[in-house]
């Protein structure tokens, strides 16, 4: 049996992780909990380097055809205005994107069909034929053709979260899907040469520290290039309406073990963690993130993709956000990141390996 103590010296020391190790990090209460957060902070610092890495999202659908128990934008949600950005309207948010500087656009959308393989490739090779960007897809599960056409077209990473590793957990919030399917897109993903992200939501209604530990683990075993830990947040056209939200110290305490686990991968500071506190971006910064994500998505259609409510990055103008984010790293000694911010390093290796370039 592993206490506080000697989890967080095993997994320095680079043994093998275990569940139990894994399970007793995330217990942390009291002071261990800095002990962890700092462990976390020097371990990020020694692999990724100081550098913050800014992403562009552009939501460009809020349809989706699946029916998951927790999102907003769930196919029975009548009471959600729809849109979808046309393929101008996607160019000029990421001309807006490259304008400002950023090295990375996040194309994602609901699971919408409505926009053919083909269609989302030409858009790939536009936007790689008139900028400089690396471009990360998000969406959703589709089949092996579609992931290699795109891929084929210049995409560079996939982000594809989990959300739960417990496979009776997952097809209860997500009753369309298989935990299996999903692992097997991810696999896909890999095999086709994507930088491939995975993640999961911190307070779902039946997790437990050791579903949260198995999500580690799974990552881990995955050997993801990004891994978005956020909380579950509630929203009120969903059947979890009524559900608690995720622990703000929890969710930060399983960012800090996936740091542990995974020192070599991107880990944003998701915008679940802002919205539920002011105080979210700070605070994941200094235990392990390294990833900063903005919305760039046209601000007439940005309040329609609400996947929870209250999203942190509602109304700011990209600019101001920028600019406010610019400030935050300069009190953090933290510069801003040149490069596309590709993963450095898969797998899981020694967190106290030397940072590669």
């Amino acid at each position: 049996m592993y206490n506080f103590s000697t989890a967080l010296a095993g997994i320095r020391a680079g043994e093998k992780l275990s569940r139990e190790m894994v399970m007793a990090l995330l217990a942390a209460e009291g002071r261990q909990v800095s002990a962890l957060f700092k462990a976390a902070d020097e371990v990020r610092r020694a692999t990724v380097g100081d550098a913050v890495h800014l992403r562009a999202i552009i939501e460009f659908s809020n349809y989706c055809r699946q029916n998951c128990l927790y999102c907003g934008l769930r196919r029975d949600n009548c009471s959600l205005p729809r849109y979808r950005l046309t393929e101008a309207q996607i160019l000029a948010a990421v001309a807006e994107a490259a304008e400002l500087g950023f090295r990375t656009v996040v194309l994602q959308s609901g699971e919408d069909l409505y926009y053919s393989s083909l269609e989302i490739a030409r858009l790939i090779e536009k936007i790689k034929s008139r900028h400089d960007l690396a471009i990360t897809l998000s969406l959703g599960e589709r089949c092996r053709e579609d992931y290699r056409l795109w891929r084929q077209a210049g995409a560079d990473r996939y982000l594809l979260k989990h959300e739960t590793a417990d496979a009776d957990l997952f097809h209860y919030l997500k009753p369309d899907s298989r935990l299996s399917s999903r692992l097997q897109c991810a696999s896909w993903l890999k095999e086709l040469g994507y930088q491939t992200g995975m993640g999961n939501m911190v307070g779902l209604p039946g997790q437990n520290l050791e579903t949260l530990a198995t999500d580690v683990l799974l990552m881990r075993q995955m050997e993801v290039g990004m891994a978005g830990i956020g909380p579950f947040l509630p929203h009120p056209s969903t059947p979890l309406k009524d559900a608690a939200p995720g622990d703000l110290e929890l969710s930060l305490r399983t960012l800090a073990v996936t740091r542990l686990a995974l020192p070599y991968a991107h880990l944003p500071a998701t915008t679940a963690l802002r919205s539920l506190s002011p105080e979210g971006l700070r605070l994941a910064l200094s235990c392990g993130a390294n990833v900063i994500m903005l919305n760039l998505t046209p601000q007439s259609v940005r309040n329609k993709y609400l996947i929870y409510p209250q999203k942190a990055d509602m109304i700011e103008k990209p600019e101001a956000a920028l600019e406010k984010v610019k400030k935050l790293l300069a009190e953090l000694g933290r510069p801003l990141a040149r490069g596309y911010g590709h993963a450095v390093k898969t797998g899981g290796g020694n967190s106290g390996a030397n940072h590669e370039s």
